[in-house]
């Protein structure tokens, strides 16, 4: 007959006993953690991420400092005796003397001198990713607040506010963007041309332009959202307790929002910089301040005598726009639970 053995008791699943010290690591370790504090965690551990995320923050730190830069390399973007740089007899080229394409890299001039107006590449190339980040940043925040805003309403609302303003953004999507640039940008030129603030009306003119056809996309994902979390459970609770509709919006949707929010506005900022290029490219973006696109429509011709001036402003648009569609994969895969990268 075997011996009693007491009382069953439950016990853990591992030899250790539980920390008895809420600060200890062991017990931080086990701790449960916010849906966005496991994100953020596969977001460190991924090394594209990472990668991304440095590439781009350089790119910022390089628009906010940009006359810094140029007075420690002792560069500008004003216009000099041209002349005085360039071998007129050999294609308006700059003299060997001054840098590529005939001579070396000189830290007079690190990126060279620009054909026919002996413009100074560095100080061109800085102020673009300026005006580049510039505009897309904002169009960016103005289209992600005016989506964010009418995909709210629609989905929450529905019935006639829902109709019109589907209506509204199906209308804007058979707008070509393009085409409205094409017929926007030469009215506000002849408009405004001989204004004294013309660079800055242009240049809000193009934020403007890039927001108003860069709103409907995310207005679509948010709407789809809304019109799934407003049946759950937390917001019938919310109605009957007599919830004011801003408060519902704002407290108890919005958070439950943020993953798909920041998933599409890291992944509208590279768009819109690649469309400000292209739009300056084509002359009717931003013509009276440094450019990439700008400097690259100019570049064109010079590409067999002096490949560097057009592969500078090229590289700069191809790196800043390819970061940021990594970091927005690797945001959207890190905010995803079923993804493992």
């Amino acid at each position: 007959m075997s011996a009693y053995a007491g009382p069953e008791t439950l016990g853990h699943t591992s030899d250790q006993p539980p920390p008895s010290d809420p600060e200890s690591p062991a017990a931080k370790e086990i701790a449960g953690k916010s849906p966005m504090q496991i994100a953020f965690g596969r977001l460190v551990r991924d090394k594209v991420a990472v990668v991304c995320a440095i590439v781009t923050f350089l790119f910022v730190l390089i628009a906010m400092f940009a006359g810094t830069i140029c007075n420690i390399f002792n560069v500008s973007t004003d216009t000099v005796l041209a002349s005085q740089y360039l071998n007129v007899l050999g294609g308006g080229l700059p003299k060997p003397e001054y840098g590529p394409p005939d001579g070396g890299f000189t830290m007079e001039h690190p990126f060279g001198l620009a054909p026919r107006t002996a413009n100074d590449n560095l100080a061109y190339w800085v102020f673009g990713a300026r005006t580049s980040l510039s505009i897309a940043g904002l169009a960016t925040l103005i289209a992600s607040v005016t989506g964010v805003v009418l995909g709210l309403m629609a989905g929450f609302l529905g019935g006639f506010v829902d109709r019109i303003i589907s209506f509204v953004t199906d209308l804007f999507l058979t707008i070509p963007f393009l085409l409205a640039a094409l017929t926007i940008a030469p009215i506000v030129s002849e408009r405004f041309r001989e204004s004294p603030d013309y660079a800055q009306i242009q240049f809000y003119n193009l934020i403007l332009v890039l927001a108003v056809f860069g709103w409907m996309p995310i207005a679509r994902l948010i709407r789809g959202e809304v019109l799934s979390l407003r049946e759950r459970e937390f917001i019938q609770s919310a109605r009957v307790l007599g919830m004011p509709t801003r408060r519902i919006l704002v407290r108890e949707l919005l958070p439950n929002l943020a993953a798909p929010i920041v998933v599409a506005v890291s992944l509208m900022l590279p768009t819109l910089v690649t469309a400000e290029a292209t739009l300056a490219f084509l002359g009717i973006g931003v013509t009276e301040s440094p450019s990439w696109g700008q400097t690259i429509n100019l570049a064109v011709d010079f590409f067999e005598l002096y490949p560097l001036y057009l592969y500078e402003p090229l590289l700069g648009v191809v790196i800043l726009v390819l970061a940021l569609n990594l970091l927005g994969d690797a945001i959207r895969d890190a905010l995803d639970p079923k993804t493992r990268r």
